[in-house]
């Protein structure tokens, strides 16, 4: 066993095991519905309607075999229904068992660091370059290297490789120091900072939630920054869904004992909240993955992205009541009340021209909420990839849905 499982594996399974019991509990009123010609994910008997995650399908398949049985039916359904739960359970537990002896390992060596502070680094990837220069800032949230997951599948020396100076803002784990941040205090601070330390103005590229710190120090430092691209980066948290979001930032009293001794969120209560966006997706990717042949390429791929989400790092408290109570809970980037060094940050007000990328599949990041963004910005060009909010950055068409026209844009820009 190399690795533990999808984290946090007690709850993962937990939610599985709650769904399993679910639907074989209801069984009854699953085969009345479905009878009726009508089936409970609003697909008719055939299962032919939308499904989340593929597994309402096979169970509507079952009901439709079934309706057509006649006397009986309902010993027939249940019998089915039942070997289909089971089945799905087998292949989610097939699918951790083999992610656990999987024998991939990233041996990605990181490149030199050219400045320093705390916990965070400043990596030069094309040293000596004199491409133009990009500074790339991750999510305070997942360890930087999704940006440089493994051979070919690394955003940073895909840009080096094309004639680009990219560096990667790697945050690091939040130490005694860190934890008493607030996001002032890495925008105005540490961001600034290493901004200063490159020594020229760059073009500034945010992924997910760097995106809103690489917004807020663009409009800080206009003299430091010639171009800013976002990548899926989120401003309206209450779209599509406002009652979902105040749910999620009413979780926050909750995570106070865990928070206020540590001086910051735990990553298994991060990951926690990230499975309450999607429940039961795990379940389905990792009985995906449990098909895959495991010698082969995407199945590396899939162990490399899980690797990288079950190495989480803990986020600064005061960063967590941020987001969660004034980003979540009350909304306040798109509300015009989120400041950052006493100072409202304002979209309208930015100077340089902008990429926006706003994946269509994004469970993170909804598009609504990276569209709200995209049309408050002078200059903006919106670019949609075909892709979801990991997939985009580092998935197998990542290169040709995001890579390549982030590079083109960044050669548009003069100087």
């Amino acid at each position: 066993m190399l690795r533990r499982g999808p984290r946090p594996l007690l709850l993962h399974l937990s939610l599985g095991m709650m769904r399993s019991a679910v639907s074989s509990g209801a069984w009854p009123i699953w085969n009345a519905s479905w009878q009726s010609g009508i089936a409970p994910n609003g697909s008719g008997p055939n299962g032919s309607g939308p499904s989340r995650n593929g597994d309402a399908e096979p169970l509507a398949k079952i009901a439709g075999r079934v309706a057509q049985a006649g006397p009986g039916a309902e010993s027939c359904f249940a019998q089915a229904l039942l070997r289909e739960v089971w089945a799905q359970d087998r292949g989610f537990l097939a699918g951790i068992a083999a992610y656990r002896r999987h024998p991939y390992q990233r041996r990605m060596e990181d490149p030199p660091a050219v400045w320093a502070e705390g916990g965070s680094r400043l990596l030069d990837y094309a040293e000596g370059s004199a491409g133009p220069t990009v500074l790339v800032v991750p999510s305070l949230i997942n360890r930087a290297y999704i940006l440089d997951l493994m051979p070919g599948k690394s955003l940073m020396r895909y840009l080096a490789a094309e004639g680009l100076h990219p560096f990667l803002l790697d945050w690091g784990e939040p130490g005694a120091v860190e934890r008493r941040f607030s996001l002032t205090d890495y925008i105005a601070g540490r961001l600034e900072r290493a901004l200063a330390a490159i020594g020229r103005p760059v073009i500034l590229v945010g992924y997910c939630m760097g995106g809103l710190l690489a917004l807020a120090s663009a409009l800080r430092r206009p003299d430091l920054v010639r171009g800013l691209a976002l990548l899926a980066a989120p401003w309206d948290f209450h779209a599509p869904d406002a009652d979902r979001a105040r749910a999620l930032a009413s979780l926050l009293p909750a995570l106070e004992p865990a928070m206020t001794p540590l001086g910051a969120l735990p990553t298994d209560l991060l990951q926690m909240l990230f499975a309450c966006l999607d429940p039961f997706d795990t379940p389905a990717k990792y009985r995906a993955f449990a098909r895959m042949d495991q010698s082969g390429t995407p199945a590396r791929l899939f162990v490399a992205l899980e690797d990288w989400l079950n190495d989480g790092i803990p986020l600064a408290a005061p960063v967590a009541r941020d987001c969660l109570g004034g980003w979540y809970g009350e909304n306040a980037p798109a509300e015009g009340r989120w400041p950052v060094a006493g100072a409202p940050v304002d979209p309208t007000r930015l100077a340089p021209p902008a990429f926006i990328a706003i994946p269509h599949r994004d469970r993170i990041v909804p598009p609504q909420s990276a569209s709200a963004l995209a049309g408050l910005i002078p200059r903006a060009t919106v670019h949609r990839p075909a892709a979801g909010h990991v997939g985009m950055a580092a998935g197998r068409r990542a290169e040709t849905e995001l890579w390549r026209p982030l590079r083109d844009w960044c050669r548009t820009l003069p100087g």
